[in-house]
């Protein structure tokens, strides 16, 4: 192992050293630390121009239109998901400098997480199918919306990123798989960089959906107000961050997940999946400075709010709660926890963030925030 005389760390670490986002806050990291640092909430009321289905309010990026933002090349059959994670990953390329799309766009992947794509796309386009004169009386250039993978490969396409392209679905843990798989590339030598997070787009299409699966299905949640967003973090070695002008913002010590076959067993699923990524780590539960949990709500987050009270005892250190600031955030909700994270956590302090999904899946992530 080769480790830098200038700070003792090994120039191979996997640090973050940029990131963005598109949150009901607005555009950007600033806006989204800002809002989430100052506890506001932004879960808004139905206007006119909006249908939220079953909900009431919900927490959407504000005045967001693709042409508006991107502009009208390009654009006019671009969904809502898509146009979020190309405006969000053009900020963050904005953001980070050199190294990348411009100057060395064979070296940088993108790993995307998404729920299902754009349901709106699939159901409209479905719809058009079954009502129009033919089956194939549709609007071909509106077919690539209905795939998972659009807005991975808009994004690179539209940034002419060359790398490794991956779409990510893992429900509520999206967002921390996604981190995980991109780590998994840059440690096989597949690229030097990646783009990484999660997108998830508010849809009247959407909002049925989810409510009929909370209130209806065999996983009972709280059918509280959805969100939408996209968070993506620039991941690559330390060494490489540091030759580009690039500060660290965090590092990544580890991750593990841990399946469970119905959500009795999701409290000893969560403790499992922490207590293994904390020891991969070597970190100790007393030395958790912060912990961003996926604060699902009912009983699924009772069980794992009860898993992280039986590890951490006595030591209670604070807890960010991002679904009642932003509505529930379907794939993105994870990645936002890990931006949270990043915009939260002090200098050097190991920060870990967890999530549990109602179809069976527990991930936790360790991170250490600040410069290695």
């Amino acid at each position: 192992m080769s480790v830098s005389l200038a700070t003792g760390a090994d120039p191979d670490t996997l640090v973050v050293s940029g990131w963005s986002a598109a949150s009901p806050y607005g555009l950007g990291a600033e806006a989204f630390a800002a809002g989430v640092l100052g506890d506001v909430d932004a879960v808004r009321g139905a206007d006119d121009a909006t249908d939220l289905g079953p909900y009431e309010r919900a927490g959407r990026v504000p005045d967001f239109a693709a042409k508006a933002v991107l502009g009208r090349k390009g654009t006019r059959a671009m969904d809502r998901a898509t146009a979020l994670a190309v405006a969000t990953a053009g900020l963050l390329l904005e953001e980070a400098g050199p190294g990348l799309a411009q100057d060395a766009p064979e070296a940088v992947g993108m790993v995307l997480g998404t729920g299902h794509g754009s349901v709106q796309s699939i159901m409209d386009f479905t719809r058009d199918s079954l009502t129009g004169d033919k089956p194939f009386h549709v609007d071909p250039a509106l077919f690539p919306n209905t795939v998972m993978n659009r807005a991975a490969g808009q994004s690179a396409i539209w940034h002419t990123l060359r790398g490794p392209n991956t779409t990510v679905a893992g429900g509520a843990a999206t967002g921390l798989l996604a981190l995980n798989y991109a780590a998994r590339l840059l440690r096989q030598r597949h690229c030097e960089a990646v783009l990484c997070g999660a997108v998830e787009e508010f849809s009247t299409a959407r909002a049925w959906l989810e409510y009929r699966a909370r209130t209806g299905g065999p996983h009972r949640q709280p059918a509280g107000p959805l969100g939408e967003g996209c968070a993506l973090f620039l991941l690559e070695s330390l060494g490489r961050a540091r030759a580009h002008g690039r500060t660290p913002l965090a590092s990544l010590l580890a991750a593990r997940f841990i399946a469970f076959t119905d959500q009795e067993r999701a409290k000893d699923a969560v403790a499992r999946s922490v207590t293994e990524a904390l020891k991969n780590a070597e970190v100790r539960p007393e030395e958790v400075a912060l912990l961003v949990p996926s604060d699902s709500g009912g009983e699924l987050g009772a069980r794992e709010d009860a898993a992280l009270a039986d590890l951490f005892g006595e030591h209670r250190p604070p807890r960010l709660r991002l679904r009642r600031l932003t509505g529930d955030l379907g794939a993105a909700s994870a990645s936002m926890q890990l931006a949270a994270a990043v915009a939260a956590g002090g200098e050097g302090t190991p920060v870990l963030v967890t999530s549990v999904d109602p179809d069976g899946q527990t991930g936790a992530v360790v991170l250490r925030t600040g410069t290695p």
